[in-house]
C-alpha cells in the first residue's frame, strides 16, 4: 500500500502544486505584513497555471486508481480537472477588481483579506477536483463536504453586510441537513455492500430494491443540493443574491460541475444498469427543477436573483444527459458545462462591473444600459441569448446534444422530457427578454456613462468571444468530451497499473 501510495503522487501533482500555492499565499500574506492583492493575484495565478501544467503533462489517456482506490486519475477527472482551473482563474482575474472582495469601512477600502480569499478559492478548487475523481463514497462525503464548507464561507466573506451573513447561515443550515441526510443514504449502501467502494457497490447481488431506491434517493439529497435541483434548491436564490458577486459567478459553475462530476461517478459506477426506477427518479427531478426554475425567474426584479432561478432551470437541463444514461448523454453534459462556463460567468461579470461601478443590482437600475455602458450591455445580451438556446450561439450547440441524447434513447417519457426542456427554454427567453428591454428599450433615469474597468472589459470580452464563437471549435471539443467520458472503476475493462 505505501509503494502504492507512493506511485500515485505523480499523477497526483495538480492538487500538491494547488496545496503548495495555498500555502505560499498565506505564508506571504502573513509575513510581508501589508496585505496587497496584486501580489496575492499573482501567486494565485501562478499557482493555477502550474497546476494546469501538471494536469497537462500528467494526464496520458490511461485510467487509474489512486491511493487504494479512493480516487481515480482517469480523462473524465483530467477534463473537470481544467474546468475548474479555468472558472477559478476567471473568478479570481474578475475579483482583482471588485469591490466586494473588499473590506469596506466608511470613507475608505481596505484590502485585508485577499490573501484569505485567494487561498479560499484554491482550496475550494482542490476540493472540487477530488469530487470528481472521487471513487469511494468516504471520498466522495469528504469532498462535498470540504466544498461546501468553503462555499459557506465565501458566501459570507462580506462580514460586516447583513445580507452576506445571512446568505452564509441559509446555506449553512439547507448544507447541513441535506449532508446528513446523504450520510443516512450512505450508511444504507454501506450496509448493503459492506463496503463504501463505488465499485462494491454496482456488484451488490439481488439487492432489496426498496431499500436500495431510499438509499439512492437520500444520497440524491446532498448531491442535488450541490447542484441546486428541486427540491433541494431553496438556498440558491437567497445565496446568490447576498454573497459578494464573484463568489456568487464561482458558486455558480464551480460546484455545480463538481456536482455533476460526482452524480456521473456515482450514477454510472455504484448504481446497477437494472434498476430501473432511477432514470424514472431523476426525469421527474429534471423536469420539475426547469419548470421551477424558470417560472420563478419571471417575477424576479434582481438581476442575480433572477440569474439564480436560471441556474436552477439549467441543472435541470443538465440533468437531461443524466436521465439519457448514455455515453452521449455523458458526453452532452460535460460540452453544456463547457458552454455554461462562459455564458453564465459573462453574465455574471457584467453585473460585476456594473456594481463595481456604482449601478444596483435592480433590473430597473439596467434602464437604458445600452447607451450608457454599450459593452457591458452587449455582452449581457449575448450571454442571455446563448443561456436561452438560440443559435448560433454556444448554448443551442450544448442544449442540442442534451437534447438529442436523450431522444435517442427513443420512448415516450424521454422524448417528452425533451419537450419539456424546449418549452422551458421557450419560457426562459420571456424574463431574459425582460432584461434586454430594460437595457435597449427603456429610458435611464441617468444618462451619465457608465465606465467599467479595463479588467473587466477583457474579461468580459473573452466571455462573449467564446460564447459567440465557440462553434468553430466545436468539433474538437465533441471529440475531446467524447474522449473524455472513460471512468476508472475497479469492475472496467481498462485498468492500468500505476507501475
Amino acid at each position: 500500500m505505501t509503494l502504492d501510495n507512493i506511485a500515485s503522487m505523480k499523477y497526483f501533482a495538480p492538487e500538491l502544486i494547488l496545496s503548495i500555492g495555498i500555502l505560499a499565499i498565506l505564508t506571504v500574506d502573513l509575513i510581508v505584513g501589508k496585505p496587497d492583492r496584486k501580489r496575492s493575484s499573482l501567486l494565485a495565478m501562478s499557482t493555477l497555471v502550474l497546476a494546469l501544467l501538471a494536469t497537462l503533462v500528467t494526464s496520458d489517456g490511461v485510467s487509474r486508481g489512486l491511493f487504494g482506490g479512493l480516487i481515480a486519475r482517469d480523462p473524465f477527472t483530467d477534463f473537470f480537472k481544467l474546468l475548474f482551473i479555468a472558472t477559478t482563474a476567471f473568478v479570481g482575474v474578475a475579483a482583482l477588481r471588485s469591490r466586494d472582495t473588499i473590506e469596506y469601512q466608511p470613507g475608505e477600502y481596505q484590502d485585508k483579506e485577499s490573501g484569505e480569499f485567494y487561498a479560499l478559492t484554491l482550496t475550494a478548487a482542490i476540493g472540487m477536483m477530488l469530487m470528481a475523481a472521487a471513487t469511494d463514497l468516504l471520498m466522495a462525503f469528504l469532498s462535498l463536504e470540504l466544498v461546501s464548507i468553503l462555499s459557506y464561507i465565501l458566501a459570507g466573506f462580506k462580514r460586516r453586510d447583513r445580507k452576506s451573513s445571512e446568505a452564509s447561515l441559509k446555506y449553512v443550515i439547507y448544507g447541513g441537513v441535506a449532508s446528513g441526510v446523504m450520510l443516512y443514504g450512505m450508511s444504507l449502501l454501506y450496509g448493503l455492500a459492506g463496503s463504501t467502494s463505488l465499485s462494491a457497490i454496482h456488484a451488490i447481488k439481488d439487492p432489496p430494491l426498496l431499500t436500495l431506491i431510499a438509499a439512492i434517493t437520500l444520497c440524491f439529497a446532498g448531491f442535488g443540493y450541490k447542484i441546486a435541483s428541486v427540491p433541494f434548491h431553496m438556498w440558491c436564490p437567497d445565496v446568490y443574491e447576498g454573497a459578494p458577486t464573484p463568489v456568487t459567478a464561482f458558486l455558480s459553475v464551480g460546484p455545480k460541475a463538481a456536482g455533476f462530476a460526482l452524480l456521473i461517478r456515482f450514477f454510472h459506477g455504484a448504481i446497477p444498469a437494472d434498476v430501473r426506477s432511477v432514470p424514472l427518479i431523476l426525469g421527474l427531478i429534471a423536469a420539475a427543477t426547469m419548470t421551477l426554475g424558470n417560472l420563478a425567474a419571471i417575477n424576479q426584479t434582481n438581476i442575480k436573483r433572477l440569474l439564480a432561478y436560471s441556474s436552477i432551470a439549467h441543472a435541470g437541463y443538465i440533468l437531461l444527459g443524466l436521465v439519457a444514461g448514455n455515453d452521449d448523454g455523458q458526453r452532452a453534459i460535460l460540452l453544456y458545462l463547457v458552454t455554461y462556463l462562459f455564458m453564465n460567468l459573462g453574465a455574471f461579470l457584467v453585473v460585476m462591473a456594473m456594481s463595481d461601478a456604482g449601478l444596483g443590482e435592480e433590473l430597473s437600475e439596467y434602464r437604458g444600459l445600452g447607451k450608457r455602458a454599450a459593452f457591458p450591455a452587449l455582452v449581457m445580451a449575448i450571454c442571455l441569448f446563448s443561456l436561452t438556446g438560440l443559435p448560433p450561439f454556444a448554448g443551442f450547440f450544448g442544449k442540442f446534444y442534451l437534447f438529442a441524447a436523450l431522444l435517442s434513447r427513443g420512448g415516450t417519457f424521454n422524448t417528452a422530457l425533451a419537450l419539456i426542456g424546449i418549452l422551458n427554454s421557450a419560457v426562459s427567453l420571456y424574463y431574459y427578454a425582460r432584461i434586454l428591454r430594460a437595457m435597449y428599450f427603456e429610458k435611464p433615469t441617468n444618462e451619465a456613462p457608465i465606465l467599467e474597468a479595463s479588467l473587466h472589459r477583457w474579461n468580459m470580452g473573452i466571455m462573449a468571444a467564446v460564447t459567440m464563437g465557440l462553434w468553430l471549435a466545436w468539433t474538437p471539443l465533441v471529440d475531446f468530451a467524447g474522449a473524455s467520458i472513460v471512468q476508472w472503476y475497479p469492475h472496467a475493462t481498462q485498468v492500468a497499473s500505476l507501475h
